[in-house]
């Protein structure tokens, strides 16, 4: 099971980054989006095969960020604790206690709350920035507890 965490998490963007990312830079421009997690940098010890397919992600940012400037900048976003579907599934009486401790904004952030740091990569207003791994996180400090 921990192998195919690992492989989709890593497979599926350097296959799609290889390809769209050489056709971009066959057009001399183009912005590649990946969407990594606070856990590649702050890992848990329950979801250690999935904070390591992140931080394998991150690497694969930076490394096509150079293969692929100066024309396609290539960032991510490492999402926090968002409220998508998969806050469904979780004890918020546990995880409110958490954030109280970990998170400098106390709460889980909104879907929309990533979506301005998606707008700015994929915008010219991102146009020195390639490399980037950006967190939006609503200030995790020192890793989830």
């Amino acid at each position: 099971m921990y192998d195919k965490v690992f492989a989709v998490n890593t497979k599926g963007p350097f296959r799609l980054t290889s390809l769209l990312g050489t056709a971009m830079a066959g057009r001399g421009y183009g912005s590649v989006i990946n969407v990594s997690s606070i856990e590649s940098i702050y890992p848990s010890s329950t979801a250690l095969p999935y904070a390591a397919a992140k931080a394998g992600l991150n690497v694969l940012t930076q490394g096509f960020a150079a293969a692929l400037g100066p024309d396609v900048r290539v960032n991510a976003i490492l999402a926090g604790a968002f409220l998508t579907d998969v806050a469904d599934a979780w004890d918020m009486q546990k995880f409110n206690v958490m954030a109280d401790r970990s998170i400098v904004m106390q709460r889980a952030g909104e879907p929309d709350e990533i979506v301005g740091a998606a707008i700015f990569f994929a915008s010219e207003a991102s146009r020195y920035a390639t490399g980037t791994l950006l967190r939006i996180d609503g200030g995790v400090i020192g890793g989830i507890v």
